[in-house]
Formats: C-alpha cells, sequence, structure tokens
C-alpha cells in the first residue's frame, strides 16, 4: 500500500514541481491494474497469513476481486464482483469501502476430508439459499479483515499502515480524497501539501513507471512450510 500512496505522491510532485504556493485543486491521475495488484500481495497479502494470493480484474465502474485462502487445511480460490464506495488516504485515516455486488464464486477448493467439504458448501448454499445473503461479509470479520455495515465492506487499513512511520509521512504530503476503477486502471483524485511534496524524498519503493501496463505480474504465493 506504501507503493501505491508513493506513486500518488511521485506523480503528483511531478505536476507542481514549478508551483510556488499550497495547491488546494483535487487533481486526477491513473494506476493500472498491473501496479494495484503488486501493490495489494505487497502490502495485503503478505500480511494476512491465511491468504496465500489476492488480486483484482479492473472493469468500468466495479472489480473481480480472486482470494487464494489456506485455513485449517482448507485451500480454496474465491471470486467476488466489488463496486469501489469510497477511497480515503490521509495522515489519519486509511479506508477504503466497497459494495458487494456479486455472490462468492468458489473457483477451486481442496479439503483435509470428505466432511469438511460437506460442511463448505453446505455453508455457502445455507447464507446465499436459505438466508439469501453472502457469507464473505461474515467470513472476513470473523478474521478480521474486514468490519460489515448496511451491507457494505469496510477495509480499515490503518492497523497495518498506522505503524509505519514513512507511510505517514508520505500521507502528510498527498490526501487521496476518492477514487473510480475504470478498466484496466485505478483513476485517484488527490490534493498535496505542496511544502512537503518538493521536499527531498528518500523513498525507495519500486516505480510504477517500471511496469508495463500490457505486462501480467505473476502471483508468487506464500510457502505454506515457512
Amino acid at each position: 500500500m506504501q507503493t501505491l500512496i508513493s506513486s500518488v505522491f511521485k506523480r503528483l510532485r511531478k505536476v507542481y514541481q514549478k508551483a510556488e504556493e499550497f495547491i488546494e485543486e483535487e487533481r486526477e491521475f491513473s494506476l493500472s491494474q498491473v501496479f494495484v495488484n503488486a501493490t495489494m500481495e505487497r502490502y495485503v497479502t503478505e500480511n494476512v497469513d491465511m491468504m496465500q494470493d489476492l488480486h483484482a480484474d479492473l472493469y468500468d465502474g466495479w472489480l473481480r476481486l480472486y482470494t487464494t485462502l489456506d485455513v485449517k487445511g482448507l485451500h480454496t480460490t474465491l471470486s467476488v464482483d466489488l463496486k469501489l464506495i469510497q477511497m480515503e488516504m490521509n495522515q489519519n485515516v486509511q479506508l477504503m469501502v466497497f459494495e458487494q455486488i456479486s455472490n462468492t464464486q468458489v473457483i477451486e477448493a481442496k479439503f483435509k476430508n470428505i466432511f469438511q467439504k460437506w460442511g463448505f458448501y453446505i455453508a455457502i448454499w445455507y447464507y446465499q439459499k436459505f438466508r439469501e445473503e453472502d457469507p464473505l461479509g461474515k467470513i472476513l470479520e470473523h478474521f478480521d479483515i474486514v468490519k460489515v455495515k448496511d451491507d457494505l465492506l469496510y477495509l480499515d487499513l490503518n492497523r497495518w499502515l498506522g505503524k509505519k512511520a514513512s507511510i505517514i509521512e508520505t500521507l502528510s504530503k498527498v490526501h487521496v480524497n476518492r477514487a473510480r476503477v475504470r478498466p484496466a486502471e485505478l483513476i485517484v483524485w488527490g490534493n498535496v501539501n505542496l511544502a512537503a511534496i518538493l521536499s527531498p524524498s528518500n523513498d525507495d519503493d519500486f516505480d510504477e513507471d517500471s511496469l508495463e501496463d500490457t505486462e501480467v505480474t505473476p502471483i508468487q504465493q506464500k510457502d505454506p512450510n515457512k
């Protein structure tokens, strides 16, 4: 996630290199799908033990999120369609809010025994058919990944990002106010603190410019034996 924020910072610094005062006007720029996925892998997947993979395909106004989970002998890959409702990133708030617009689909599932398999599919059937709701939010909330409120999924990144001084420093320079999903890219709007953004940066994260938009970055799954 720091990589995404740092890329926002670098792009805005280029825009305002010749400016001489604080910039109030909101600016728009894009981040490629490849870059967003690389950032999710680095700052989400690697911080959640049960998550082996997390990546998204970006479309016009919505995204299809894929995740591979390894929990108590269950190894499964799921997909779900989401709409990005809110994205806010600053020194005090690091929040993304999603609306689920499809049922969770099971792409692949491996079980330690037949009883676990029965329990897994019965649970999905019970939620989707009997209760007429999807179990994804309940599952993610159970593992303290998101909070569910009014049928929306709240992903609060502060518990990971708030401990990283370099990220908070970057967020003092650029405030991301909102974002919109477009085919193969994420459009972001933000403001900058001009005095801070023109100061030297020690940021050593990779740059989005080094990733080709047409390049498919393989998702390296974590070794469960480590």
